[in-house]
């Protein structure tokens, strides 16, 4: 059944899928309840609250991504670690998930826009991802020492904010970079100075 549910990964490529019915609405001065047993050193980095029947697109540093529907996801409990995505991707043992991104039929989105640590940006219309081997497939090519660490959706009209380590930052108009196929290395977002790299979109 397409029903909702909660997606929870962390930092360290552990997921797992949950009932919503786990958090009971508390009243004020509630305690809160632990929603996930984590290794030590590892954190939660994305919860997503969607339907079993939207599908997941995992970007990792390396440039690619890979696709799997929400219900492949093991349901487990609310205090569970999860497992660990490499059992469900095909991820090479170098390869990290950057970026999680769930599209269901009914988006009004036009395009993935993706930034990489040394400032390189690309945008690409959604359809080039619609059939992801279970291999995965290149999302951007990437030059050397590069990483691709930010993925969003976005409208065809929004507006890109980069920060960088230095406190620097530019914004500018999504429509001022023009749409490109996957095998794309992507156009220079902003200049940087030698030691600075971006860290966030």
């Amino acid at each position: 059944p397409n029903e909702p549910t909660i997606i929870m990964a962390t930092q360290d490529g552990y997921i797992k899928r949950m009932n919503p019915g786990v958090y009971r609405v508390q009243k004020r001065g509630g305690k809160g309840v632990i929603g996930a047993t984590t290794k030590e050193e590892d954190r939660i980095a994305k919860v997503l609250s969607i339907t079993t029947h939207d599908n997941l697109m995992f970007f990792t540093d390396t440039g690619k991504v890979f696709q799997t529907k929400a219900y492949e996801i093991p349901e487990l409990l609310r205090t569970a670690k999860g497992q660990a995505i490499v059992n469900f991707l095909q991820l090479s043992s170098n390869e990290k998930i950057t970026a999680l991104i769930t599209l269901n039929k009914d988006d009004a989105y036009k395009y993935l826009f993706m930034a990489t640590r040394d400032g390189v940006v690309k945008k690409v219309a959604i359809e080039e991802f619609i059939n992801i081997r279970r291999s995965g497939l290149i999302a951007i090519k990437l030059y050397e020492g590069d990483s691709l660490n930010w993925v969003r959706l976005t409208s065809g009209s929004d507006d890109i904010l980069l920060v960088t380590s230095d406190g620097g930052s530019i914004r500018f108009k999504e429509k001022d970079v023009r749409g490109m196929g996957r095998n794309a290395a992507g156009v220079t977002g902003i200049r940087l100075s030698k030691d600075d790299y971006i860290v966030g979109m």
